[in-house]
C-alpha cells in the first residue's frame, strides 16, 4: 500500500507545487489575489482528484474491487497528507528564494486592508481589523507559524475529497 499512496501522493504533490508556483508568480506580478485564491483552490481541486483515482485504483488492484469506507478515507488521508507535504515545502522554498515574493507580506496586508475598507464598517471596527491583520502578518514570519497556515490552506480541501471518494468508491465484495 505503501508505494501506492507514495505514487499518488507525490503525482498530486508534484501538480500542487507545479501549478501553485505558477499562481504565485501569476499573483505576485498583478497583485490580483482574489483571482489567485481562485486558481489556488481551483488548483488544488483538480491535484488533489489524485485521491479519487488512486484510491480507486488500490480498490481495483489490490482489493478485488471491494473497499471499506474507513480504508477508502484512510488510503485517500494519506495521498492528501504526502500532496500536502510537497504544498507546504513548495510554497516554503518559493517564498524564501524568490525576489518576486519579497514584498509579498506588504502587499496582501494593502489588499486585505482595501477589501476592508470597500466593506465599509465604522473607524473603530476597521483600525481593530487592521491591526489584528498586522499582528497575523507578524507572526506569518514565524516558519512554523508559515507552515501551520500553510498546511491549514490544503488539508480542508483535501479531508473532504477524502470524504467524498471513500462514499463514492466504497463497495463491498461480491457475495455479501
Amino acid at each position: 500500500m505503501q508505494r501506492h499512496v507514495l505514487k499518488y501522493g507525490i503525482i498530486a504533490g508534484l501538480i500542487l507545487t507545479v501549478i501553485g508556483t505558477i499562481n504565485y508568480a501569476r499573483i505576485s506580478q498583478s497583485s490580483d489575489f482574489s483571482g489567485g485564491e481562485v486558481l489556488g483552490y481551483l488548483s488544488m481541486i483538480v491535484s488533489l482528484s489524485m485521491v479519487f483515482f488512486g484510491v480507486r485504483s488500490f480498490r481495483d488492484q489490490h482489493l478485488q474491487g471491494s473497499i471499506s469506507f474507513g480504508e477508502a478515507f484512510k488510503i485517500g488521508l494519506m495521498i492528501t497528507l504526502i500532496a500536502s507535504v510537497f504544498y507546504v515545502a513548495g510554497w516554503m522554498i518559493y517564498y524564501q528564494f524568490s525576489p518576486a515574493l519579497q514584498d509579498f507580506p506588504d502587499k496582501y496586508l494593502a489588499h486585505l486592508i482595501e477589501e476592508l475598507n470597500k466593506k465599509g464598517g465604522s473607524p473603530q471596527e476597521i483600525a481593530r481589523k487592521t491591526e489584528e491583520y498586522r499582528r497575523n502578518m507578524e507572526l506569518y514570519k514565524n516558519p512554523f507559524v508559515m507552515i501551520g497556515m500553510t498546511f491549514l490552506e490544503i488539508l480542508p480541501v483535501g479531508l473532504v475529497i477524502d470524504l467524498i471518494s471513500a462514499f463514492i468508491l466504497r463497495k463491498k465484495p461480491q457475495g455479501n
